[in-house]
């Protein structure tokens, strides 16, 4: 095992390598316009998956994905010669779903927006379901009804409850 920093340079590494190949030594016509777009490596070095998106159509993509595996043995020869390792990784080609992820959110974004948008149109005319001001106002008539109740407890001195005891405090029963 490596360490995960060694990896990922090693993996830069190769995704440098491998996007410079595309662009100046592969030289197959059924080659789109690809790019690199991540590359993982194993901790142990011994498999590279290269991930890569293609601009085109889906038969684009599909004559990229097949010049790509038919070009292999001569990226990974490059990769071994370019990076020094004692045992140069297999590498395998991933077609990154980044674009078809990308169109999805952006979708999705859309449909939030006219939702929003609708939701917006319906609260221009709309009222609070409740009062216009759910707080109480001084001189209400909920206050006028607190007032009356304070008025009946200012009455309570607290010897209602128990009599005074020999010591003349209230609540205390002699003992």
């Amino acid at each position: 095992m490596v360490d995960a920093a060694r990896a990922r340079k090693l993996a830069d590494r190769i995704q440098q390598i491998v996007a410079e190949m595309l662009e100046r030594r592969i030289k197959d016509p059924r080659l789109g316009f690809v790019t690199v777009t991540d590359t993982r490596i194993t901790n142990d070095l011994r498999d590279a998956t290269v991930y890569y998106t293609v601009y085109g159509s889906d038969g684009e993509r599909a004559e990229t994905a097949a010049a790509l595996e038919s070009a292999k043995g001569v990226i990974r020869s490059e990769v071994g010669r370019k990076t020094g390792v004692r045992h140069t990784p297999s590498i395998t080609f991933v077609m990154d779903s980044l674009m078809e992820n990308a169109a999805h959110i952006d979708d999705l974004l859309a449909q939030a927006r006219a939702r929003d948008a609708e939701v917006a149109k319906a609260a221009q005319g709309a009222s609070p379901a409740g009062d216009a001001n759910p707080y109480r106002v001084p001189g209400s008539e909920d206050d006028e009804d607190l007032d009356d109740d304070a008025d009946d407890d200012a009455d309570f001195d607290g010897h209602d409850i128990a009599e005074d005891g020999e010591d003349g405090r209230p609540g205390r029963p002699s003992s």
